[in-house]
C-alpha cells in the first residue's frame, strides 16, 4: 500500500506571503524614517566643531585609549533659550494651519463637484487637478513671483478692472506665502476628499430627503460626517509638509516671514551649526508626530468601543 500524499503547502506559502507583505512597510519605515531620525538625533547630541563634518562623534577614544561616550546638549539648550526658534515654530504652525483651512474651504466644494460629476466630465476634472504635478514644483512656485510682483499680472488685471487705483504690495509678504502654499497643496486636499465623497451612498441622501431633511441639513447630518476621514487625511497631507516648507517662503515671503524651513537652512548651510539644526529638526518632528499618534490612538479606542 502506497504512503499517503503530503498535504499541500499552499496555506503555508500563503502565510509566508502575507508576512512578507506586512514586513515590507515596516522595513521601509525602518530604513527611511526611523534610521534617518536616529542619525539626526545623534547629530543633535554631538558637540559642534570646525571641520567636516562639523560635529564630533559621540563615541571616541580619550587620551588613555579608552572608549568614552560624549553627549552634548548645547544645541537643545540653545534651542530652548533663544526666542527665534520658538517664534519660527509658532509662525510655521500658524501659516500651516491657516493654509490648511483655506485649502479645505476651497477643496471641499471642488471635490464634491468632481464626485457628483459623471463619465468623461469627472475624468477631465480629475485630470485638471493632477495636471500641475506635470510641471516642476520649483518652476510653479517661481512663476508666482511674476504674478504677484508690483508690476505683475495680478496687479495689472486689478488695475485694468478698476478695483484698485495703485499696485498692491503682495510679493514678499505672508499673503504671498499663503497663496503659494494653497496653490501648491490644494490637490493634496482635493484627492482624499474626492475619494471619501465618491464612495458616499446616494440612497442615504434620498432617505434623508424622504424624512424631511432639507439639502443643507442632509449635507450637515449625512455628507459631512461620512466625509470626515477624507477631511482628516487631506488636512494632514497639507498641514505636515506646509510646516516645514522652505521653497515657498524663500521665494514668495519677505524677511519678516519666519518659518522653520528657512531657519533650518540657515543653521545647516550658513551657520554650519549642525547639532543645533539637528535638534531643531528633531523637535519639529516630535511636534508633528505626537498629535498624529494621539489621534490614531483615540480612533482605535473609538472603533473598539
Amino acid at each position: 500500500m502506497s504512503a499517503p500524499a503530503p498535504a499541500p503547502s499552499a496555506p503555508r506559502a500563503s502565510s509566508a506571503g502575507r508576512r512578507l507583505a506586512l514586513a515590507i512597510p515596516y522595513v521601509w519605515l525602518l530604513l527611511f524614517f526611523l534610521l534617518p531620525f536616529l542619525i539626526v538625533l545623534k547629530i543633535s547630541l554631538s558637540e559642534g566643531t570646525l571641520g567636516a563634518p562639523p560635529y564630533l562623534p559621540l563615541l571616541g577614544r580619550d587620551a588613555d585609549g579608552a572608549w568614552r561616550l560624549t553627549l552634548s546638549f548645547a544645541g537643545w539648550s540653545h534651542l530652548l533659550d533663544d526666542d527665534l526658534y520658538r517664534d519660527a515654530l509658532i509662525g510655521s504652525l500658524r501659516i500651516a494651519a491657516v493654509s490648511t483651512v483655506l485649502c479645505l474651504l476651497l477643496g471641499y466644494p471642488m471635490a464634491y463637484g468632481i464626485a457628483r460629476a459623471r463619465g468623461t466630465r469627472r475624468t477631465i476634472l480629475l485630470m485638471l487637478v493632477v495636471l500641475p504635478f506635470w510641471t516642476s514644483f520649483l518652476i510653479r512656485v517661481y512663476a508666482w513671483t511674476g504674478i504677484l510682483r508690483t508690476n505683475g499680472v495680478l496687479n495689472a488685471l486689478l488695475l485694468w478692472l478698476g478695483l484698485i487705483d495703485r499696485p498692491l504690495a503682495i510679493l514678499n509678504t505672508d499673503v504671498a506665502v499663503y497663496i503659494g502654499i494653497v496653490y501648491s497643496y490644494l490637490p493634496f486636499m482635493i484627492l482624499p476628499l474626492y475619494a471619501a465623497l465618491e464612495r458616499l451612498d446616494d440612497t442615504l441622501l434620498e432617505a434623508a430627503a424622504d424624512l424631511g431633511c432639507r439639502p443643507w441639513q442632509a449635507f450637515l447630518r449625512v455628507t459631512l460626517p461620512l466625509s470626515l476621514p477624507g477631511v482628516i487625511a487631506g488636512s494632514m497631507l497639507v498641514f505636515i509638509p506646509a510646516v516645514g516648507e522652505f521653497v515657498i517662503p524663500e521665494l514668495l515671503g519677505g524677511p519678516d516671514t519666519l518659518m522653520i524651513g528657512k531657519v533650518l537652512w540657515t543653521e545647516f548651510a550658513a551657520n554650519n551649526d549642525w547639532p543645533l539644526a539637528a535638534a531643531l529638526a528633531a523637535a519639529l518632528l516630535v511636534v508633528l508626530v505626537l498629535p498624529i499618534l494621539l489621534f490614531q490612538h483615540v480612533r482605535r479606542r473609538e472603533e473598539g468601543a
